[in-house]
């Protein structure tokens, strides 16, 4: 008999990730391991636990810093760890969040290890029951394992639980080519064995996730050389037996009307918690707070919002509200090349999606009266002294712990009054396009646009590069929406929505990727990216905006990604997969990245803690750090 094991009950955990969970609470805590995974609901228990390690990757800065940061999207404020945003001394091998990850999956690993090990052994199950459930266990190692590679590059690859093999002290590196081995072969296995539904279960994967999973990682896997494009092929399949079946698997893009378009309703509050893009997702209980460290989830948002707390509270923002965010933890703003290359910047595109993904508009939170001293301060027309901004606070009803009111801008007073086009309320206007002087001077509204945030080198404003209003300028920028719905607002700092990991937008992106890279098929690739643009846009403007064959390339794509997936944990994985990790391009796309170097940073340092506990730790070296 091996060791006791205290299996922790994931059903406590993660009831909120399974809603209407069926699985009973089973609590083996004195019974050897051959005995506790003999039966279902020990087994299932630990099938459940291997979900735990998602739920620290997504919606937390680790994941963050790890998958956006570095990229020509993304810059620092000036606070916080910069070592995944600029490449400087902090990424080293002591980074704490280095060290989350690398634990993180390592330990989602040994759980569906542990889990595929025990399979067989579990009484009451049919053959297709077992695989079933196992499957989901094959799912998420693939899925860990290819964050692993991606991040680390070929470390230890596992395949049997740490309770079988004992403690590794001397472990071995494993190429790349060989974790993508296994990476493809348990998404196939989960594939072929998941069931098309998980019923009300919303977070459990099923084949919808498994065809995504394996879509994205075997488009990942032509970065280490596709000469026959098996991978590409694969890539393909697995995105178009999706696109092509989607009544069978329940899920469609969402289209667009003459009101909303189709992006704009795929991150409705309304749509959240039964999204039929969402293929992969975390699933977030709002209700009873069952979830790995209860109500506090969903802080992606607060990292990327502007200072509504000091710069911006002079025109009447707040650093408390619940639809903004917590102003106080701001870390990250946009890059040039994101808001003016990758989003057109114009007024009224016919691309809802800066509009959909940014708050640009900030709405005051009290009245206010414009002064002389602002005016001289931020240049504006004297004739505004004593014009009154109305307070736009009001009282709205999240779903969050049973449909709680929140006070939030931009709820009261939104009407155009003085008739200059915009709304009464209006407070700070950030556009990515560029506006008049006139309008700077004459509106009664701070305007700060890309001339005011960018120097002439694209690097984002200081004060030493503007003495008079960097200050000001560097602090204020369009803040990332896309997780910020009102209806699952908790607080300042929580939001409990779901966050889908894959969706079908990106599988239809995989598709039009993969169709170049199999056969230089555009016309495919065409249509597909034209899909996405079709519903990024109302209906009646879809023909400004499609895309046309000449223009369709991998560069393309990989801008349409930027658009598409901008700020959902995807950039710095895309740069990876098409050769964009170069000192040139993050030169010409983010000028505030200074340390890159193409010979170490295509992976990252090997946690300390890792090496000091091993025997062999020159075997690892730091990842050439």
């Amino acid at each position: 008999m091996k060791n006791i094991y205290q299996i922790i009950i994931a059903i406590v955990l993660l009831q909120g990730a399974f809603t209407s969970c069926s699985l009973e609470e089973w609590n083996p805590a004195t019974t050897d391991l051959e005995t506790a995974y003999k039966y279902k609901d020990g087994y299932e228990s630990l099938i459940n636990y291997c979900y735990d390690g998602l739920y620290y990757f997504y919606g937390k800065t680790d994941g963050i810093g790890a998958m956006e940061m570095g990229t020509d999207s993304w810059a620092n404020i000036g606070t916080g760890e910069t070592g995944f945003i600029l490449y400087d001394s902090k990424l080293n091998s002591d980074l704490g969040t280095l060290r989350t990850i690398w634990q993180g999956f390592y330990s989602t690993i040994n759980y569906c290890n542990t889990a595929i090990h025990y399979a067989q052994t579990v009484e009451g199950y049919t053959d297709a029951e077992r695989n079933a459930k196992v499957a989901e266990a094959y799912f998420l190692r693939g899925w860990s394992n290819w964050h692993l590679v991606e991040q680390f590059g070929g470390v230890v690859l596992r395949t049997q639980p740490s309770t079988i093999t004992g403690p590794d002290n001397t472990p071995v590196r494993s190429s790349e080519e060989a974790f993508y081995d296994l990476i493809l072969s348990d998404l196939q296995f989960a594939c072929d064995n998941l069931p098309l539904s998980q019923g009300a279960e919303r977070g459990r994967v099923s084949k919808k996730a498994a065809y995504a999973m394996l879509a994205k990682a075997a488009l990942q896997r032509t970065r280490l050389g596709d000469p026959d494009k098996k991978y590409a092929k694969m890539a393909l399949d697995a995105a178009q037996e999706l696109i092509n079946n989607q009544s069978k698997y329940g899920i469609a893009l969402y289209t667009s009307d003459a009101n909303q378009s189709g992006f704009a309703k795929l991150w409705s509050g309304a749509n959240n918690k039964n999204n039929s893009e969402f293929l992969f997702l975390e699933a977030i209980d709002h209700v009873d707070g069952k979830n790995p460290e209860s109500f506090n989830r969903g802080r992606t948002r607060q990292y990327y919002v502007t200072d509504c707390r000091t710069i911006g509270a002079v025109w009447g923002t707040q650093e408390s509200d619940p639809w903004l965010s917590r102003a106080n933890t701001r870390t990250f703003k946009p890059t040039k090349y994101l808001l003016t290359s990758l989003f057109p910047p114009v007024k009224n595109p016919a691309d809802t999606r800066f509009a959909e993904t940014f708050f640009y508009e900030y709405y005051s939170t009290k009245v206010v009266k414009i002064t002389s001293d602002m005016v001289n301060t931020y240049g504006k027309n004297s004739n505004l002294i004593n014009h009154e901004i109305p307070n736009t606070n009001g009282t709205v009803q999240s779903y969050a712990r049973g449909g709680k009111t929140q006070t939030v801008m931009g709820q009261t007073n939104m009407v155009d009054n003085n008739g200059d086009g915009y709304l009464d309320g209006l407070s700070i206007l950030t556009p990515n396009w560029t506006m008049s002087a006139t309008d700077k001077r004459d509106l009664p509204f701070w305007i700060v646009d890309p001339t005011d945030m960018f120097d002439l080198s694209g690097k984002w404003i200081t004060v030493e590069t503007n003495p008079a209003m960097g200050t000001y300028f560097k602090e204020i920028y369009p803040s990332l929406k896309k997780f910020s719905c009102l209806e699952y607002v908790d607080d300042r700092q929580q939001w409990l929505g779901d966050i889908p990991i894959i969706r079908l937008g990106e599988v239809y992106l995989i598709a039009a990727e993969a169709a170049l890279l199999y056969n230089n098929d555009k016309a495919t690739a065409l249509k597909y990216v034209n899909d996405i643009r079709n519903r990024a846009s109302v209906t009646g403007r879809q023909n400004e905006i499609a895309a046309t064959e000449s223009e369709i390339s991998l560069d393309y794509i990989l801008a349409e990604r930027g658009r598409e997936l901008c700020g959902e944990q995807v950039r710095w994985y895309d740069l990876k997969r098409m050769g964009k990790l170069t000192t040139q391009y993050l030169t010409s796309t983010n000028p505030d990245i200074l340390f890159f170097n193409e010979s170490k940073h295509q992976v990252r340092p090997i946690p300390q803690s890792y090496m000091d506990a091993i025997s062999n730790p020159d075997e690892f070296g730091s990842n050439g750090y």
